[in-house]
């Protein structure tokens, strides 16, 4: 019998606080190749703090933090900058450069991580562009697109360098259901199509539970629960049940 895959994720013990504030207080979980790790909790629980030590942008107080077995709190800085060209960001409210075009907002990754030249570095940008289906605002710049156009360009931009992992940030939060869904079906073709791991941080129960292969709970700075999607909807863990009840008592209503 074959065993289970390396996690290529792994975070063990992990500790922050900022002043005497403890924002999480031992954290754990893996993720393993091609699986869509969902992590939810209430607001200002440090969802967003976790994805920015897994980006190495915050450095936790205690614990490690595993990507392909290399702890990326013991690396250098050159090290760590290599190892951050695998891991791709899409932040909440995507972050592009107002004075850019969609174009030169894609490619910047390419332009200030990679050697290629201009030439291949269009052929990327195309192909990405192309993938979230924005071809034809490539020109444009941030001001001129909607929420949810935005946001697929912030995505193109994180798979700019082809990464192995992509952690979001909210990904469907503020748009309509309809450009909603388009973002889930993006990252779940990621998993299928381009073997893509991701990491979601989510309020969003429709988009949770179309994008999961796992889902985690965290609360009170530790991860109370990792599971299946099946397993998390079942759970009888007090605030899990609260903070589902709204989904599953409409889910019920729906005719």
């Amino acid at each position: 019998m074959s065993s289970a895959p390396t996690p290529l994720v792994e975070m063990r013990g992990v500790k922050f606080q900022f002043a005497n504030k403890v924002i999480l207080d031992g954290i754990d979980f893996s993720v393993r190749p091609q699986e869509v790790l969902v992590i939810m909790g209430l607001s200002g629980g440090g969802k967003s703090t976790l994805l920015s030590i897994l980006m190495g942008l915050l450095k936790p107080s205690g614990g490690s933090v595993c990507f392909k077995g290399e702890d990326l709190t013991k690396l250098s800085r050159p090290k760590l900058n290599e190892v951050r060209t695998h891991i791709g960001m899409v932040y909440q409210n995507a972050a592009l450069i107002s004075s850019m075009t969609v174009r030169d907002n894609v490619g910047l990754p390419l332009k200030e991580l990679s050697d290629k030249k201009a030439k291949e570095i269009d052929r990327i940008v195309d192909q990405k562009l192309e993938l979230v289906e924005l071809t034809e605002a490539k020109d444009k710049l941030p001001s001129e697109l909607s929420g949810g156009m935005q946001k697929r360009v912030g995505l193109a931009r994180a798979l700019a360098l082809e990464p192995e992992l992509v952690l979001f940030d909210e990904p469907s939060a503020g748009l309509d259901p309809i450009t909603g869904k388009h973002i889930d079906d993006l990252i779940v073709q990621l998993r299928d199509k381009q073997e893509v791991t991701s990491i979601v941080v989510t309020h969003e129960m429709d988009c949770a539970f179309a994008v999961a292969t796992c889902m985690a709970f965290l609360h009170g700075g530790k991860i109370i629960f990792e599971g299946t999607p099946k397993e998390f909807r079942q759970s009888r863990i007090p605030i899990i049940e609260k903070f589902l009840s709204p989904y599953l008592q409409r889910d019920h209503a729906t005719p």
